[in-house]
């Protein structure tokens, strides 16, 4: 279950997706590229509303937000941008511009002289205050303010600018003739170059301070909703190191690229970037301006508060612990109480191993309802739930505090704590046993995230909450069997997390699983075994379980049972009960394995009284269904029998299918033993009754292509069919027996004396 305080990070750059550019020295200028969108905009007013149709113009303006705000880029690109809006227009600025650069100087004069047409008359173009107004007004007074030598020097770019884009048009036009039918790889490396050499044009020279604020708006925005459309973290740090070398105290740039680092968990440089932040922010008087000293104050309890949560997130605890002591020290001297709820939310985090960390929750969320905190207040209530979910309380009382912080978020807009609560009701409905509710939450997810769209086409469904739950959802397939749709989930994934990307490690852990899964039943233990490096890097706990599971099925008993031993002993120690009691059914399992079933019968009424205890119903359903069989072996199958019919219902209902198989077989072999008493009529129609029984068994199995119970069934069903007579259905089922165990050796194993 994912964590819900990944969203506690203090994130001062950010308002509404607006970056707030307190300092910055550099101001708008006169730019080659931006002479030609001069030209753009002017060739617009200029041409009828006839001559460009509605849907032509209605592009042109949603082009002209991200010309005006974004980088320089080359003429070339910019020739493509607007041709893609209106090919009409581009051919005209083309012709514009160029009778420009080959002209003379007296044409960019003469030029600039006529934008201020644009505002003259009783009906202007172009209104003083619009975007486009303030944009032309901007221009032409730092163009007005450039003496002759920089005129001139302007005018030279322009022509260079000029002859680099023709220069690239050219290329490009030669290279689709001569490579038309060769292929698209040598085209789809040329465009990856060119975008290479135009990233490095566009980002040679300083950024101004609109341009600067746009850049750093539109990739925290990125980051935050959907990483990859964003830059790579190399791109971004070095258009950040740009923007830096030529403002080094520009303080949000460097707050940029901590979340930069964050991406790819380099601890030093996301530290060092962390402090040059606030180290600016302090230096630079921004926020001490408008507060007094309070400005000053608060930026160092809020630094101290983010580098106990960067310590926190790399699991440095004792540092994390140090830094939040220190927040809490400064927030008190200066009576705030919102940061010290921040420091309380944290001090969950940072304790919650320990049994009374759910008083430190508890008061916390009532301080933010106190402050009007609705965020930390529903963070809190979530974490109630996820703690109390662990505590074995009943789900409809979790569902019933989770309706309350729903509340909150459609109260107050919070749509992204509505997704954390979503996915919190996934993993809780996985939690407790029940599937077909953790599959509808997932979905539900899913539909509500596809609907709502970001700024600049950015769908907000890159969250961690959006990767939990396709992670649960490729899980359940394959549970199911549907390992295609489970492929299709997890190729979905790869595409939206990309390995680099921090959430990356959640479609990590799951395909290696469900790969680890795939093998088992296969009978592929040497693949699976390579994958149990992959499983503990990304999980130690979980690797180490299955080491053991791959070891019990190589007939390594003793190794198996001291790693078992080990983990059991770990789990215990870290509360981990839905594991500690995994590792109670493998234990019973082995003893069974051993042939000392009467072993195993107290670990697995151990195992079930935790299940019991902590409300885990399907586990419960699988420690019921260890002792039918435990019972079974001990040569008491009509009291096997019964606890069946207490724990298959649930199994069938919410399993996997491969559980459900294991049922139906365990099903059969009872039906089988308690026949040897009956009277011959009754025996033969119990042996009917098993026979069917196994034949639903070996469809279950076929589902996951778990060859070993195949083997299995067909074994024991070739037997019922001899003792029935029937001998043709005995040698197709013995033919097939044969075959799989040429394929899967037994390694000693009795075939009949295992679940």
């Amino acid at each position: 279950m994912a964590s819900v305080h990944e969203s506690l990070y203090f994130n001062p750059m950010m308002t509404n997706g607006v970056v707030h550019a307190n300092v910055f020295g550099i101001k708008d200028w006169v730019t080659p590229y931006k002479i030609a969108v001069l030209v753009l905009l002017n060739e617009m007013g200029r041409t009828g509303e006839g001559a460009v149709s509605l849907m032509e113009r209605r592009r042109l303006n949603q082009l002209l937000l991200p010309l005006l705000q974004g980088p320089d880029i080359t003429l070339s690109k910019l020739y493509k941008l607007i041709e893609e809006s209106c090919p009409q227009l581009a051919n005209s600025v083309q012709i514009r511009i160029k009778l420009m650069a080959e002209g003379e100087l007296k044409d960019m004069e003469q030029f600039f002289d006529d934008l201020t047409d644009s505002f003259s008359g009783t009906e202007p173009e172009v209104h003083k205050t619009s975007v486009v107004g303030l944009f032309l007004r901007h221009m032409i007074l730092a163009y007005s303010k450039l003496s002759f030598s920089q005129v001139f020097k302007l005018y030279t770019a322009l022509q260079q600018y000029f002859q680099n884009g023709e220069k690239k048009t050219v290329e490009d036009t030669d290279m689709e003739l001569t490579n038309r039918e060769e292929g698209e790889r040598k085209m789809e490396k040329e465009e990856l170059d060119v975008s290479i050499r135009e990233e490095e044009v566009s980002c040679s020279g300083p950024l101004s301070q609109k341009q600067a604020e746009f850049f750093l708006s539109q990739q925290a925005s990125l980051l935050k909703n959907d990483e990859t459309k964003a830059l790579t973290p190399a791109s971004l740090q070095k258009e950040l190191n740009n923007l830096l070398k030529f403002n080094p105290d520009f303080a949000e740039a460097h707050y940029l690229s901590y979340l930069n680092n964050l991406r790819v968990q380099d601890v030093f440089s996301s530290t060092h970037s962390l402090l040059h932040y606030f180290d600016r922010l302090i230096l630079t008087g921004a926020e001490s301006k408008s507060n007094g000293e309070e400005g000053y104050g608060r930026s160092l309890r809020y630094a101290a508060l983010n580098l106990a949560a960067l310590h926190c997130r790399f699991g440095h605890y004792q540092q994390a612990e140090l830094a939040l002591q220190e927040a809490i020290r400064i927030a008190q001297e200066s009576n705030d109480h919102v940061c010290l709820q921040h420091c309380l939310s944290w001090l969950y985090v940072l304790g919650q191993k320990r049994s009374d960390s759910y008083v430190l929750l508890e008061h916390s969320v009532k301080k933010a309802v106190h402050f009007g905190l609705p965020y930390l207040a529903s963070l809190g209530i979530q974490s109630l739930v996820q703690q109390r979910a662990f505590a074995g309380k009943t789900a409809n009382k979790l569902m019933d505090a989770l309706k309350d912080s729903d509340l909150l978020h459609w109260k107050h807009s919070l749509s992204e704590l509505i997704d954390i609560s979503i996915a919190q009701k996934t993993a809780i409905w996985r939690l407790y046993g029940r599937s077909t509710m953790a599959l509808q939450q997932a979905q539900m997810l899913l539909s509500m995230n596809s609907l709502e769209s970001v700024n600049a086409g950015v769908q907000q469904n890159n969250t961690e909450s959006f990767a939990v739950a396709l992670c649960h959802l490729a899980e359940l397939h394959a549970e199911q069997g549907c390992f295609a749709a489970a492929s299709e989930v997890l190729k979905h994934l790869k595409e939206r997390f990309p390995p680099n990307s921090q959430h990356a490690q959640l479609w990590m852990l799951c395909d290696q699983k469900i790969q680890f899964d795939r093998a088992m039943n296969d009978g592929k233990y040497h693949l699976a075994d390579s994958l149990v490096t992959g499983i503990t890097a990304l999980n130690s706990i979980e690797g180490v379980y299955r080491k053991a599971i791959v070891l019990q099925a190589q007939n390594q008993m003793s190794e198996a049972h001291k790693l078992l031993q080990k983990l059991l002993i770990h789990c215990q120690k870290i509360r981990n009960t839905e594991m500690v009691i995994s590792v109670l059914l493998s234990v019973a399992e082995l003893y069974w394995r051993s042939s000392s079933p009467t072993i195993a019968l107290p670990v697995l009424l151990q195992a079930l009284a935790l299940s019991k205890e902590y409300r885990l119903q399907y586990l419960a359903s699988e420690t019921v269904l260890n002792l039918a069989f435990a019972q079974l072996i001990l040569g008491i199958p009509e009291q096997a029998l019964s606890l069946l019919h207490m724990a298959i219902e649930p199994i069938l209902a919410d399993g996997a299918v491969l559980d459900k198989g294991r049922a139906m077989f365990l099903v059969a072999k009872c039906q089988v033993a308690s026949a040897a008493s009956y009277d011959p009529p009754k025996k033969a129609e119990a042996l009917e009754a098993a026979i069917e029984n196994l034949n639903e068994a070996k469809n279950y199995f076929a589902k996951v292509d778990c060859k070993e119970q195949i083997r299995d069934v067909v074994y024991f069903q070739a037997r019922l069919y001899h003792t029935l007579g029937k001998t043709q259905e005995r040698n197709r089922c013995a033919m097939l027996f044969r075959q799989l165990h040429q394929e899967l050796p037994s390694h000693g194993v009795p075939l009949i004396n295992h679940l």
